[in-house]
């Protein structure tokens, strides 16, 4: 009889044990697999939003890089061969939704339950020694010499790629891009004079600016921007085409495999929406020219599926497409 009881005393704890692993997400430490470079505006987000994460989780949450790829492609098929547990995380932003179109791999944004965080719109900026003082001078020189002038803007498919495409176009221009891992090094090649002018966000640029290490030029937004006591024209004012093409905005965050478990995409949704709503990422957002966005889930999941469509069939228009996004699934937006 004692050995019966304990026999059913151990099977109970085990039954326990196994609903409390269930619902204990999570039990260890996350680690979150960024897919652009160190310093830029993807990796520096999601730095800031997992130390306020960790803040109502009783675990860590390690940032690391996974850079490379077309469109941050290795960083997405890290993440998507590692166990859809909620343990691996990828950072992303709205320009791994042209991976697919641009051969890095054959899945839509679907894949992914994200998380986004905010955005800032891009500029066109050069260095601080550059001849070229306004958009209209920088255009009329590639103009002149088709191809010649070098442009960083991050990795081939990138928003920031994307608007320097729709800059050309609009503007019937033709610049030398030059890919990068990441905002940072780009922003690093235009100070040290490899490449002419740089692509990224008013975030990212916003210290270099300030330093007077860069000159921006335009917004690729219809709107101007301040920083400081400066204004920056916006590009909408110069070439009426571009409207046809721009803007392109920015959604930056993370993602967890949409197949995770629901108390996994519970338990992140609830550290999201306390990190979000606290002062300090109203504040980060503030001092560094962020707009916060808080969406998750369903929300997100259709906020990216229609930058999937606005991007792939930009990319297709603008003639830089390798795969038809209708052989993805991908709609016509």
């Amino acid at each position: 009889m004692k050995l019966a009881l304990t026999g059913i005393v151990a099977a109970a704890t085990l039954a326990m044990a196994g609903t409390g692993y269930a619902q204990d997400y999570p039990f260890r430490d996350i680690t979150t697999a960024v897919v652009w470079g160190a310093g830029g505006g993807t990796d520096t987000i999601n730095r800031m939003i997992m130390a306020e994460m960790e803040k109502e989780l009783p675990v860590s949450i390690n940032v690391i890089n996974q850079t490379g790829g077309v469109a941050g492609s290795n960083g997405m098929v890290y993440v998507m061969n590692q166990p859809d547990d909620g343990y691996t995380l990828v950072g992303l932003s709205e320009s791994n939704v042209t991976a697919a179109v641009q051969g890095g791999w054959d899945k839509k944004f679907d894949y992914w339950y994200p998380f986004i965080v905010g955005g800032s719109p891009d500029l066109i900026s050069v260095g601080k020694d550059s001849p070229y003082n306004t958009l209209q001078e920088l255009v009329d020189a590639a103009k002149a010499d088709p191809g010649s002038i070098p442009a960083a803007a991050s990795g081939a498919g990138s928003i920031h790629h994307l608007n320097l495409l729709a800059i050309e176009k609009g503007a019937d221009a033709s610049f030398k891009f030059v890919p990068y891992k990441g905002s940072a090094p780009g922003q690093e090649a235009a100070l040290a004079g490899e490449v002419a002018l740089v692509v990224t966000s008013l975030a990212e640029q916003a210290p270099l600016i300030l330093g007077g290490e860069l000159k921006p030029l335009a917004t690729l937004t219809p709107e101007k921007a301040m920083i400081g006591d400066m204004e920056i024209p916006s590009a909408f004012d110069i070439y009426d085409g571009l409207d046809a093409y721009l803007p392109l905005k920015q959604a930056i965050g993370f993602a967890v495999h949409n197949s995770a478990p629901d108390d996994v995409k519970a338990a992140l949704g609830a550290a999201f929406e306390k990190a979000i709503a606290g002062e300090t990422v109203a504040k980060w957002a503030a001092d560094n020219y962020y707009d916060v966005g808080g969406q998750y889930g369903e929300e997100a999941q259709k906020l990216f599926s229609g930058l999937e469509s606005n991007f792939a069939y930009t990319l297709q228009d603008l003639g830089n497409a390798k795969v038809d996004p209708a052989s993805l699934g991908i709609e016509k937006p």
